[in-house]
């Protein structure tokens, strides 16, 4: 195992916490010791964890499905090597309060898709097309992503959605325009729907 080496510390060195996080996280990621980071960001539907790897954004989780547990659950489908590193997910944060303000439409950041396979991934991938402030049904997703009658597995690729907001599942709706479920809660979908419709 590589030894971290940290810069010298100043003369007049104050035990800082949050500088000497900061501190270990660059040391960790520049020995290709972080695999996974992670921050938090407050957003009109609630705080949003977003989680990344060097491949590009991995997971975006709402307050609702427990921070603590999908941290945990990315440290076991992918690596326990996870810290707070904000920075590396700066682009994705940028973005993201772009798009809540209504100055950005799509995402071009780049996405790490491990956490969907098969047919989910399929649906996954279809999501991006449905342009801002449209709609498709579960039943329009399951025929553009090849497969016409999986229109449960539609809901299910949507409910588990690795990254809701960014892959726009919540345009997916039901054939007679109900919101249907949403991760983030039907208030949240709502919300985001009445954002891109205004």
């Amino acid at each position: 195992m590589t030894d971290i080496i940290f810069p010298p510390f100043p003369e007049r060195f104050e035990l800082n916490p949050n500088r000497l996080h900061e501190r270990l996280t660059e040391a960790a990621d520049q020995e290709g010791l972080l695999d996974v980071a992670y921050r938090t960001l407050d957003t009109p539907v609630g705080p949003l964890l977003l989680a990344a790897t060097e491949r590009g954004l991995v997971k975006v989780a709402f307050d609702r499905q427990d921070h603590d547990a999908v941290l945990a659950e990315l440290a076991a489908r992918i690596s326990p090597r996870i810290l707070r590193a904000p920075a590396r997910l700066d682009p994705v944060v940028h973005q993201l309060e772009e798009y809540f303000t209504g100055q950005r439409r799509t995402f071009d950041v780049p996405l790490d898709l491990r956490l969907a396979r098969g047919f989910r991934l399929s649906v996954l991938e279809h999501l991006p097309e449905i342009a801002y402030g449209h709609t498709e049904s579960y039943a329009e997703v399951a025929a553009a992503a090849g497969s016409p009658k999986a229109v449960r597995a539609v809901g299910t690729a949507c409910a588990l959605n690795p990254l809701p907001v960014v892959v726009p599942c919540h345009r997916v709706v039901r054939s007679d325009g109900s919101y249907g479920q949403y991760a983030g809660g039907e208030e949240a979908k709502r919300l985001l729907l009445t954002m891109e419709a205004a």
